[in-house]
C-alpha cells in the first residue's frame, strides 16, 4: 500500500533542503537503503562503490546549479545522511539505466516499466483547460517514500511536485502555470558517464516560467541519460522533448496532434544528427509499446474523468497502464503504479491516487500556486 506524506518547505536552497530532511528523514533514509539493495542488484556495486560513482556528478551538477547542491546537502544533514548519500540517490537512474546499457544481451538488467503520460492542451481561439498527467511506475519500495514537496523557494516560481524521498523533483506544477511528466528512456549511450543528471533536471525545468525556458534548459548542458519530458503550460504551449545523453543536438521534439501529447518509454520521434544511438528502451520496458497503443486508442479523452479511466486502463494486465506486480519478475524489479497524478495547469490543481488508480480514488491536493 502506497502511503504519502506532504512536506511543505520554504526558504533558501540550504533551508529548504534541511526542512525537507527532517520533515521526511525516516522515507529519505528508507530510499537510501532501499536503492543501496537495488544497486547491488542492478550494477553489483556495493555502497561504497555506488558513492564513489556518484561523487562524479557532483561538478557537473554544481557549476550547472550550486544551489541544488546545497539543498541536497540541506536534505543529508535533516536526514541525518552525508550529502553523497543524498547525491547517489538523485542520480539513480544514471546507475540503473547504465547498468542496463551494459548488460543488454542479459536478463538481469531488463527494468521495470516507468510511466504512461499525457498532455491535451486547447487550440488557439478554443476554450479549455490546459490538463497533464501520468501514471508512475516504479519498485514496490517507492511506496514508502512516497513525498509530496511543496516548495516556496526565495529565487523562483513556488513549486509542487509527487516524488520519492531525497530526491530534488519528478511529476509538478508550478506557480507560473508550467507542468511536468516524465517518462525513462534507455539507449546503448546510457553509460552512466557525468553529465547532468535526469532528477536535476526536473528540478530545474519546475524552475521554469515557460516551456520555451524548459527547453533552455535541456540545451544548458550535456545531459547523462536518456529521458521524455512532457512539458506543458496554463498558455496552451505544450511539447515532449526526447532526450539522449549528449547535447543539444540529441533532443528530439513531439508537437501535440489535435491538442494532445502522448508518451510510454520508448523513442517515437525521427531521429536524426550526429552519432545516432540505439534505442534500447524496448529491449528494456517491452511493456511500452501496448501501453502506448492503449493511451492511443483513447483520442477522445478530454476531461479530467476521461483520463481517469485512461489511467486505470488493465489491457495486458499486469504489463498496463495501471500496472501491477508480475509474479514472475525478480523481487527486485517487480513494480506497479505507485502514483497517478492530475493536473490542471489553468487552475493550478492537483489530484492523487497514491497507489493504483484502479484501487485508490484521486485525493485534490491542498496546494497554494
Amino acid at each position: 500500500m502506497t502511503t504519502t506524506q506532504h512536506v511543505r518547505v520554504a526558504g533558501t536552497s540550504y533551508q529548504r533542503g534541511r526542512q525537507y530532511g527532517s520533515q521526511a528523514g525516516a522515507r529519505v533514509r528508507r530510499s537510501v537503503e532501499a536503492y543501496r539493495e537495488t544497486f547491488a542488484h542492478y550494477a553489483g556495486w556495493d555502497w561504497a562503490t555506488v558513492r564513489r560513482e556518484a561523487a562524479r556528478f557532483e561538478a557537473p551538477v554544481g557549476e550547472f546549479r550550486p544551489a541544488y547542491l546545497e539543498e541536497m546537502r540541506g536534505i543529508a544533514d535533516g536526514a541525518g545522511l552525508d550529502l553523497t548519500d543524498v547525491l547517489a540517490i538523485n542520480v539513480r537512474t544514471e546507475v540503473m539505466y547504465a547498468a542496463e546499457a551494459r548488460q543488454a544481451l542479459g536478463e538481469k538488467a531488463r527494468s521495470p516499466a516507468e510511466c504512461s503520460a499525457f498532455a491535451r492542451v486547447p487550440a488557439p481561439g478554443q476554450e479549455g483547460p490546459a490538463l497533464l498527467g501520468q501514471n508512475w511506475d516504479w519498485l514496490l519500495h517507492s511506496a514508502q517514500t512516497l513525498v509530496v514537496l511543496e516548495v516556496r523557494p526565495d529565487d523562483g516560481p513556488d513549486f509542487v511536485t509527487v516524488v520519492e524521498a531525497g530526491l530534488l523533483a519528478k511529476t509538478g506544477m508550478n506557480a507560473a502555470g508550467l507542468g511536468l511528466v516524465t517518462n525513462a528512456l534507455v539507449t546503448e549511450a546510457d553509460t552512466g558517464e557525468p553529465g547532468l543528471p535526469y532528477h536535476v533536471l526536473l528540478r530545474a525545468i519546475l524552475d521554469c516560467a515557460t516551456v520555451t525556458e524548459a527547453l533552455k534548459v535541456l540545451q544548458a548542458r550535456p545531459r547523462s541519460s536518456s529521458a521524455n519530458y512532457l512539458i506543458a503550460h496554463a498558455s496552451g504551449a505544450a511539447l515532449d522533448v526526447e532526450a539522449a545523453p549528449g547535447d543539444f543536438t540529441r533532443l528530439y521534439p513531439l508537437y501535440p496532434g489535435d491538442g494532445l501529447l502522448l508518451h510510454t518509454n520508448h523513442f517515437l520521434a525521427p531521429r536524426t544528427g550526429r552519432d545516432l544511438q540505439v534505442d534500447l528502451s524496448l529491449w528494456s520496458m517491452p511493456t511500452s509499446a501496448v501501453r502506448l497503443q492503449r493511451l492511443r486508442a483513447a483520442t477522445s479523452t478530454r476531461t479530467l474523468d476521461d483520463f481517469r479511466a485512461l489511467l486505470a486502463d488493465h489491457a495486458d494486465h499486469p504489463h498496463s497502464v495501471c500496472a501491477h506486480p508480475d509474479p514472475a519478475d525478480h523481487p527486485r524489479v517487480q513494480a506497479a503504479t505507485i502514483a497517478s497524478v492530475l493536473m490542471d495547469l489553468t487552475a493550478r490543481q492537483l489530484w492523487l491516487a497514491a497507489g493504483n488508480p484502479c484501487q485508490v480514488p484521486y485525493e485534490r491536493l491542498a496546494i497554494a500556486l
